[in-house]
């Protein structure tokens, strides 16, 4: 999974540009400095909340840890050319598992203020979640399957075509509900 999970790579090069510690940036970003580590050497695959933190913390969009080469116009991605997958675990802090794969449909569009993905949520059936929360946030349109939402002490169930919009500033959480994976488009707005 961590030759596929590059996002440590760039993290790691922002930090060093910066001539941050990863205690400073740990401080700054509100993680532990364990978890940074473990993300920098690509060890472990975070849940989305640490990393916007880090963004954050880093003056930087969440999207820059994806984006190679900066574009000025109109982004297009045709159908099938997704290929910059990033996997979230959406669990637990540190794990190896990966229940989310973020595909970017913006990558390369600098400038830009919401970052939009195409979203494979896999099935945990033993899986721990956490809820987190971060400034912004969030539009969900299920493609596929259904998706439970945690939203603070609320349980919400969205099935294919159906939508929720929502504060990400209230803890939450998504994952597949049911025995199928699911497919969403997300839009998430994490202001800098």
């Amino acid at each position: 999974m961590s030759d596929k999970n590059l996002i440590g790579a760039k993290i790691r090069q922002l930090r060093e540009n910066r001539e941050m510690t990863q205690q400073q940036l740990a401080n700054a970003s509100e993680n532990s400095v364990e978890l940074l580590e473990h993300i920098e050497n690509g060890d472990v695959v975070p849940s989305l909340t640490p990393l916007i933190k880090i963004a954050k913390a880093l003056d930087v969009r969440i999207g820059t840890f994806m984006d190679d080469v900066q574009q000025r116009g109109p982004v297009i991605v045709e159908q099938g050319q997704t290929e910059k997958v990033i996997y979230f675990s959406g669990q637990k802090d540190q794990t190896k598992e990966s229940a989310l794969e973020f595909y970017s449909l913006a990558s390369g569009k600098c400038d830009r203020h919401m970052e939009p993905f195409l979203i494979d949520v896999d099935i945990h059936d033993d899986a721990e979640f956490k809820p987190e929360s971060h400034e912004g946030e969030e539009f969900i349109y299920v493609i596929e399957g259904e998706i439970e939402i945690v939203y603070g002490s609320e349980k919400y169930t969205v099935s294919k075509g159906d939508t929720i919009y929502y504060d990400s500033v209230v803890p939450h959480h998504l994952h597949a509900y049911g025995e199928k994976p699911a497919q969403i488009l997300a839009v998430i707005y994490a202001p800098f």
